[in-house]
């Protein structure tokens, strides 16, 4: 009895240990490292002189911002760090009339007469909302812009009156120096494939009859479906006959769809030079921008069906009403066929369901217009009449090699843009993505020397399931859940350094900045839109901007949405990530009204560094800011760390290595001016309570 006893308490006392480490490993977790004061001066705030930032040049003669050994650069050589910002989410959609997502009035009707006059946000106001991001340190914008907002009307029918808005909205920018690059925005193709971006009559041109497509599965529509809307249902469009077949003959037309022509011109150089020179009508009007910095190429583009290895097979999200590939090709073509209805689940996405599909056997394409995909003999029907695969490697291999979609289809397009782009301005960088679940090509030196690699990245468990959790994530690369705050941590941290290191293999020493990562702010059921605490979504936002920080990235988060509303989020399809909302917010001062996760949106950075950073970081619960970098030695250039009141109002202390500080109030800027050069560093702490 006695010896069961002790084991009794042995087991106890290991479940305890096991416990404690359990707790530990998963919930604690401290990402910041120490660091050595020795040497370091102290400064309190009430003894730093007042001082004067260098500003934006508005000397046309040269940009605001270069790119130079890897770095992003202001005119005087200094390294900036890019804390930007996506404006707007609500872009995607027109606004006169006003078409949110979830709304089905107008959708079909004004697909040649919508104006876009008023995306981002309505000439009058823009001054508000530049000097409001300003404010809240934002300084760089990715500003959207659509296809569909250029050349709605029809081929080469261009809406002036939207250019001249465009150019307009950007002088506004540059008014109050803020830095842009213009990114043409999509997602899954157009709005009228579940998305936004390319015109309707892309879609007819293509000899699809987009009135078909919620019946024949071609396509999900959150204006055809209404709310409520599965969160995250429409990526799954990518996938969907609609948009895989668009981006399919975008891309890789010529050798997947020789027959496929449109007046005359096969349909990949069709479409391709349509959309090359309505961007262009853009870069013409904002030629001589200096706070212009370049274009991106084309946003999270997608293979389409390049590539993949068995067209009898499903893609990567599962979600909603899920035919493989081949069955959507089938039920396009007007056939109903019995595939899967999947729901997300905590173990993963499950079949729950079968479900017949295009029961009344319509067809997603006109009928002047030839199947595409039976025309090129990848299915067809048996002497039965029932459908059947006849090439299920079709877009694998093609003249007896493997596809490469990087270099053969996404490369060239992406020099012929950049060439076109470059004949309006030859200084404008080129902000290029890879293809989704893709890497860039290998570009030439002289070619990738004007190239940004702009690549994307998500917390994927949030983003999906709307819940937070600080010890559950998704390595998003390797497709794996990892557990505990510091796994996450160092996974996000890799994530983004295997960005940078992508960028070295593919475009040499260039710069690298995530074009979008963000956080949905309706959590848990939008239970901080009742309670007013945002805590979850700060936390879930700050560990994000810790991965970009401690990879020193440049980025702009997704989103700043100025119509933004608690009940319609965004107004596209269910997303709500937007850090302004128009509903009235709780937040920690009255100052920042509509913002949210405030504390995590709005923090400090080193706007430009007189040197190179080496290490910086942001501990937004005790309010220390920590920036090492090396100096040249020039006293006359300070170095300029943005620090805003929301962290630092009530005073900071400043240990730092020996030198002069100085403080912009009205541009909320802390400057440095090393006496000497090499390693520099300075520890800001807020003054306490």
């Amino acid at each position: 009895m006695k010896r069961f006893l002790r084991i009794l308490r042995l087991v106890g006392v290991v479940s305890l240990v096991l416990v404690v480490f359990g707790y530990w490993y998963l919930f604690t977790d401290n990402p910041f490292p120490s660091v050595d004061t020795q040497g370091l001066v102290l400064t309190t705030s009430k003894n730093i002189p007042e001082g004067t930032a260098l500003l934006n040049s508005n000397d046309s003669t040269r940009k605001n911002i270069i790119a130079q050994d890897g770095w992003f650069r202001d005119p005087l050589g200094r390294v900036m760090i890019l804390h930007g910002i996506n404006v707007s989410g609500s872009s995607k959609t027109p606004f006169t009339p006003s078409i949110p997502s979830y709304q089905k009035e107008n959708f079909y009707e004004s697909v040649y007469t919508v104006s876009f006059v008023g995306r981002p946000f309505a000439l009058a106001e823009a001054d508000q909302h530049f000097e409001r991001l300003y404010q809240w340190g934002y300084r760089f914008v990715r500003l959207l812009i659509t296809w569909e907002a250029i050349e709605h009307a029809g081929p080469g029918k261009y809406d002036e009156e939207y250019l001249n808005y465009l150019q307009a909205i950007v002088k506004k920018a540059a008014d109050h120096h803020i830095n842009v690059f213009i990114d043409p925005h999509q997602d899954v193709w157009s709005r009228f494939s579940g998305g936004d971006g390319a015109p309707y009559w892309t879609l007819e041109k293509a000899g699809f009859d987009p009135l078909k497509f919620t019946e024949t599965g071609a396509a999900v529509i959150h204006n055809v479906e209404g709310d409520p809307f599965p969160k995250m249902i429409w990526p799954t469009n990518y996938d969907k006959l609609a948009a895989a077949t668009m981006f399919t003959l975008f891309f890789g037309g010529n050798d997947f769809a020789p027959a496929a022509k449109i007046d005359s011109i096969s349909t990949q150089d069709y479409l391709q030079s349509h959309y090359i020179n309505a961007i262009l009508q853009v870069a013409l009007k904002l030629k001589g921008m200096p706070n212009v910095i370049g274009f991106d190429t084309f946003n999270e583009p997608s293979t389409g069906y390049i590539g993949i290895n068995d067209l009898d097979s499903l893609g990567l999200l599962k979600n909603g009403l899920m035919p493989t590939y081949f069955q959507g090709m089938v039920a396009g073509g007007g056939n109903t066929v019995e595939v899967g209805r999947y729901e997300f689940k905590l173990s993963g996405p499950t079949e729950v369901e079968k479900v017949k599909l295009n029961p009344n056997r319509l067809s997603a394409w006109k009928k002047s217009s030839p199947d595409i995909w039976q025309q090129a003999g990848v299915w067809g029907y048996d002497a039965e009449k029932k459908p059947v695969l006849l090439q299920p490697d079709y877009f694998k291999i093609r003249n007896g090699k493997r596809v490469n979609f990087t270099e053969t289809y996404f490369k060239p397009f992406a020099v012929k843009y950049a060439e076109a782009i470059h004949s309006v301005d030859s200084s404008w960088l080129i902000f290029t993505e890879a293809a989704l679940h893709t890497e860039l090509p290998v570009f030439d030196p002289q070619v990738s020397k004007h190239f940004v690699n702009a690549e994307h990245w998500y917390d994927g468990a949030t983003l999906l399931l709307k819940e937070y959790s600080m010890w559950f994530g998704v390595d998003t690369q390797k497709a794996k859940p990892v557990f505990g705050k510091s796994t996450i941590r160092k996974t996000f941290h890799n994530n983004m350094a295997s960005f940078k290191e992508e960028t070295q293999r593919t475009l040499g020493n260039q710069p690298t900045l995530i074009g979008e990562f963000g956080i949905p702010m309706d959590l848990h059921e939008k239970e901080a839109y009742s309670t007013g605490n945002y805590q979850d979504q700060e936390d879930c936002l700050d560990r994000s901007f810790q991965a970009m920080e401690s990879n020193q990235l440049s980025y702009t988060l997704w989103n700043y949405t100025t119509d933004n509303t608690n009940a319609h989020g965004d107004g596209w399809n269910g997303e709500d990530l937007s850090i302004f909302s128009t509903t009235s917010q709780k937040t920690k001062s009255a100052d920042y009204k509509g913002a949210r996760a405030v504390a995590a949106a709005m923090r400090p950075y080193p706007y430009k560094i007189a040197g190179e950073p080496v290490n910086y970081f942001f501990n937004k619960d005790e309010g220390i800011f920590y920036l090492e970098f090396t100096s040249s030695g020039d006293v006359n250039v300070p170095t300029e760390i943005f620090l805003p009141a929301l962290h630092f109002k009530k005073g900071f202390d400043v240990q730092h290595t020996t030198g002069q500080l100085k403080f912009d109030n009205k541009n909320s800027l802390l400057l440095f001016y090393p006496s000497a050069a090499g390693v520099q560093r300075l520890l800001i702490k807020r003054t306490a309570d």
